[in-house]
Formats: structure tokens, C-alpha cells, sequence
């Protein structure tokens, strides 16, 4: 296990038996690296395919970017907490920022032609395209994602 900073708590690693965590990480972009590994080996071990693999990372890394950037504005001396359940169907991703939040539904939409020029949205936009659900609570300062297993992941259980 790698040492990080905050608290770590890891259950079962058995097929059948979900896998679940929760760290609370530096905000800083640096910080991700870790974790990220944790969790991606967790759904590597529970037999999920290159297209949920590749879904999950991509939505792990700008969910934490969003984090880090916008609600924490870049001070590392906030955190992220990132909590997550991996089992055979599903794997379940909860992010939480100090931040102030925002309204999601304010983000202007990047593929409209007045914003294709403008840095901002892709990343909303693309955990959108890539995960199954994708929830924000009232404040805006933490996001829930589920990944179901996709065709090519085969099931261990079966």
C-alpha cells in the first residue's frame, strides 16, 4: 500500500466482494498520481475491459483537474476527498472539493461555435460521454459517477 495523505480504507479483494476506498488527498494536481493507480488496479482486478478502463481514468483525472482548478482555485492547502466502491457490475466514483461549488447547468457547452475556442467545459463534457451517471449534490463541490460494465468487460462472476 502507498502511503497518502489522509486516511485510506480498503475492503475485500475478492471477485464477488466490492472493493471500496477513501482518501483524502493534497489538493494539488501531483497528488492524483497515487490513487489513481490504486483505483485503476482495483478495476484491472475485478476484470473490467479497455473501454471502462480507459472511460474511468479519463473521468477520474478531469473530475480531480476540476477539483483541484476550479473548486479549490489551486490552494494546496485544501483537499479532495475521493471515495469509491468497485464490484463486478459497477465501478462508483465520489469526488468532493473545499470549493464554494458551482451549477453545472451554467457551464456553457464547448461544442457550440461561439465556445469551441474557450478552455472551459471539455472536462464536464467528457465525464458526461464516458460514465453512466454523473451527479452533482446542491452546493456543486462534489461529483458522483458510476461506470456499469460495458460489453467486452467480461464478468468474473460468470
Amino acid at each position: 500500500m502507498v502511503a497518502l495523505a489522509g486516511k485510506k480504507r480498503v475492503l475485500g479483494m475478492t471477485s464477488q466482494a466490492p472493493t471500496t476506498g477513501s482518501v483524502v488527498v493534497e489538493s494539488k494536481i501531483s497528488a492524483l498520481g497515487d490513487v489513481c493507480r490504486q483505483i485503476m488496479e482495483c478495476v484491472k482486478l475485478k476484470k473490467f475491459g479497455e473501454e471502462d478502463q480507459f472511460a474511468v481514468h479519463l473521468a477520474l483525472e478531469e473530475a480531480f483537474n476540476n477539483a483541484v482548478e476550479h473548486g479549490n482555485q489551486g490552494d494546496p492547502d485544501k483537499t479532495v476527498q475521493i471515495d469509491y466502491s468497485i464490484d463486478d457490475r459497477q465501478i462508483e466514483i465520489r469526488m468532493t472539493d473545499q470549493g464554494h461549488g458551482f451549477d453545472p447547468h451554467k457551464v456553457a457547452d464547448p461544442r457550440m461555435e461561439e465556445n469551441l475556442y474557450e478552455p472551459r467545459g471539455r472536462g464536464l463534457l467528457l465525464m458526461n460521454a464516458y460514465m453512466d451517471v454523473v451527479q452533482y449534490n446542491p452546493r456543486g463541490n462534489s461529483i458522483h459517477m458510476v461506470r456499469f460494465r460495458h460489453k467486452g468487460s467480461k464478468d468474473p462472476g460468470h
